[in-house]
Parts: structure tokens; C-alpha cells; sequence
């Protein structure tokens, strides 16, 4: 498949611009995973996800054009916000399991954790140490009072992920069809 244009990563002085912003992003370690700065050589990884039926938990399928859009988007939320998307790859190898995020998504009434990963990486662990790795990030280097994950009813595996991270559904505060998944401030975790 041909990259449009827009989709190219970057060369000459725009490569090692790129390299030096992207460094400046948090990197968090896990045991297994790595949670880093996002690049467009990972764009493709995030397309399959959700213009595919995998996408139908995260607002998909999307169109290329709206997966493309929200990229960006969750990418730029690094300089505006202070947070956003990471790439999640495997310690051994670089392959890109999938991505976390934390984020204020617009029209969202809270801040919110946000994961969706590969099919390839289901049912490892991968997905539960990066996202516990961006929760504590939210509570601990953010210094969030607060934060919820919103989740589709029928996202089973999305569901007990939360859970399984002490997230408690607030029906009360379900939004836009969405389970509201509250998580509570955990003990400090290295």
C-alpha cells in the first residue's frame, strides 16, 4: 500500500525535530512493555485497529480520514494538555501491541483512560500493565484528582480490564451509551 503524502515519516531537519519532541514524552517501562512517544511509522498499527471492526468498542470503524484526524489529534494532545496517546511495543522485539491513552477527548465530562490493542497481543497481560502504567502516570506524575474510563456496554474484554484495575461502574454517570468505570487513586507503585 502507498502512503499518502501526509502519512511519510518526516526526513532531514523534520526527522530529527521530530526525534527530539517525541523524546521529550514520557517513556514508562513496564515489566514486558514499553509505552512511548507515538510516530506516524505507527500509524498503520493504529488504522488496522480502528477502521477495522476492532474499532467498533472506540467510535468505529472509522473512516481513514477520521482515524487519521484522531491521530493527530490524540498525538497534539502532548503540547496542549500534557498527556495523550502512547504506542505500547513488546520490550524484546519493538512490535507494537497496541496504544493507551489518557486524555479530555471533546465533549468528554472527565478525563479519561483509553486502551485498545491488537489482537495479537489479547489475552497476554499486556494491555493491564500499560494501562495500570498510564493510570498511576494520571494519578502520580499528573496529579489527577480523578479519572474514568468509558467504556461500550458490550466491550466485555474492555470491561474487566477496568475492573481488574479497581475501576467501579458509576451508572449514574454512564455518558453518550457509554458505562462510566471510575478508578480510584491506587497505592503508590513504583
Amino acid at each position: 500500500m502507498t502512503l499518502p503524502p501526509w502519512q511519510m515519516p518526516p526526513e532531514g531537519q523534520a526527522a530529527v525535530a521530530k526525534d527530539r519532541i517525541g523524546a521529550a514524552l514520557p517513556r514508562i517501562a513496564t515489566d514486558r512493555c514499553i509505552l512511548r512517544a507515538p510516530y506516524v511509522e505507527d500509524y498503520p498499527t493504529y488504522r488496522e485497529i480502528v477502521t477495522t471492526e476492532r474499532g467498533r468498542f472506540v467510535g468505529g470503524p472509522l473512516t481513514e480520514e477520521d482515524a487519521w484526524d484522531e491521530f493527530l489529534q490524540m498525538t497534539a494532545s502532548w503540547i496542549l494538555r500534557g498527556c495523550g496517546l502512547w504506542t505500547v511495543e513488546l520490550q524484546t522485539t519493538g512490535e507494537i501491541l497496541g496504544f493507551v491513552m489518557l486524555g479530555h477527548e471533546p465533549g468528554d465530562p472527565e478525563q479519561e483512560l483509553g486502551f485498545f490493542f491488537t489482537k495479537a497481543a489479547e489475552g497476554k497481560g499486556y494491555a493491564f500493565e500499560a494501562a495500570r502504567s498510564a493510570r498511576n502516570n494520571a494519578f502520580y506524575a499528573l496529579s489527577w484528582e480523578t479519572l474514568v474510563s468509558y467504556i461500550d456496554p458490550a466491550n466485555t474484554r474492555a470491561i474487566a480490564l477496568a475492573t481488574k484495575l479497581g475501576a467501579v461502574h458509576e451508572p449514574e454517570n454512564d455518558w453518550d451509551g457509554c458505562l462510566t468505570f471510575r478508578y480510584p487513586r491506587p497505592e503508590f507503585e513504583a
